[in-house]
């Protein structure tokens, strides 16, 4: 006999709002319906409204911990667009914000994932060597979050010797934490007894449900744009991917953890090599772009984090579409959450690192129409006023 279990859309295991319908028998999970679409904000509609220019701003609001990846992301596809070659100086450093923001990532969500173990004297650890990576964000760009530091063209800010030279002692401390989080977490019986074995995904399952980041390379799919579509100077750095086998939520920790030594690998390559010269070009902030289309990618801490701009000849793009990693890994959580017990569930969740947030879509269907109909925001928010009326009028009468 089965009974069907409501977990959110508000809980403790998750800050932001999801909802999932288990079905379990007993402690055991037999089926799971995801819903999303409780904190939809139209940032996509918005960023049409904004100039080449200030859509790197609004983009990097989507999601506060991946903001340099949605930043540079969103100026990539931009400068695809109009055709814009970045200054190499420009290049390096974008990279280097890119993978001081993967380690400072993968740090928050590592003291996270053991906080939902219940092993919250580690997660004090990760999170004291986060401040770290968070200075140096500050020393760079003047923020701690959301730094603002890709620009069409390349970036805002230079870094200074000094600077590079502070980032590799950064290095070296943080290569040392690193190899104690990884021995630890494989010798701490109370971790593999919560992480070995739950929530596999199998290498046929991650590429067939399209999974993305560590969770795929963690069941060894090769899914990393830095690896299928080197951009930046990716393809000049030592860079190299990272892959698990078990697919359980053990694999995934480890290849975070291995991801980060790799990121401290390319900042040492990047403070040792880069060039002189000019870290951006001018761009005037109300340049109408050339009739075109372009398609960004790049490889976010969590996965494959997308763009696509559509531009019809405007100071404005006529079309933005974002997709995140966290939405091409919802339907890979289901299947690492079926079988598996309720207890379980936190650490499954956590495990695909998720920010929910970022991958908000609403969808309005009406049962009793057929067809597709398009409406505009202007007719939507006509419609909620009507019904709120009618609504207010319905419950009015019955006092």
């Amino acid at each position: 006999m089965t009974f069907n279990l409501y977990f959110g859309p508000f809980h403790p295991a998750l800050k932001e709002p999801i909802n999932f319908t288990f079905e379990v028998e007993g402690e055991q999970i037999v089926n799971v319906k995801p819903a999303l679409g409780y904190n939809h904000r139209g940032l996509e509609k918005l960023l049409e409204t904004k100039t080449w220019l200030q859509s790197g701003f609004v983009a990097e609001h989507i999601c506060g911990i991946c903001s340099g990846s949605h930043n540079g992301c969103c100026y990539q596809g931009v400068e695809r667009v109009f055709g814009i070659e970045p200054p190499k100086r420009g290049l390096y450093i974008r990279t280097l914000v890119w993978e001081l923001e993967r380690i400072h990532s993968h740090l928050l969500w590592l003291g996270v994932m053991l906080h939902e173990a219940g092993f919250d004297t580690l997660f004090m650890y990760t999170w004291r060597d986060r401040e770290l990576t968070l200075d140096l964000f500050e020393e760079m760009s003047g923020r701690r979050v959301v730094y603002s530091m890709n620009t069409v063209g390349g970036v805002r800010r230079d870094v200074t010797d000094s600077f590079l030279q502070k980032l590799k002692k950064y290095c070296d401390y943080l290569e040392e934490r690193t190899k104690f989080y990884k021995k630890l977490v494989l010798e701490d019986s109370t971790i593999l007894a919560r992480f070995q074995n739950v929530g596999v995904l199998s290498k046929n399952d991650a590429i067939s449900l399209s999974a993305v980041g560590p969770v795929a390379r963690a069941s060894g799919a090769k899914r990393d744009v830095r690896y299928e579509e080197p951009y930046a100077v990716y393809d000049e750095s030592p860079y190299q991917i990272v892959l698990g086998e078990e697919g359980d939520a053990l694999a995934k920790t480890i290849v975070r953890i291995d991801e980060m030594k790799v990121s401290l690998d390319i900042l040492r390559w990047i403070a040792d090599n880069i060039p002189s010269g000019d870290y951006r070009i001018k761009f005037s902030p109300m340049t109408k772009a050339p009739e075109n289309e372009a398609i960004s990618r790049i490889e976010a801490p969590r996965g494959e984090l997308f763009y696509y701009f559509k531009s019809e000849g405007g100071t404005t793009p006529s079309r933005v579409k974002v997709r995140t990693p966290t939405f091409a890994n919802v339907l890979p959580v289901v299947k690492m959450l079926e079988g598996q017990y309720i207890a379980d569930i936190p650490v499954i969740v956590a495990s695909i690192d998720p920010c929910i947030a970022c991958c908000e879509r609403i969808t309005i269907i009406d049962k009793g129409k057929e067809g597709v109909k398009m409406i505009t925001a202007d007719q939507l928010r006509s419609y909620a006023k009507k019904w709120y009326e009618e609504k207010y009028k319905v419950e009015r009468g019955r006092k």
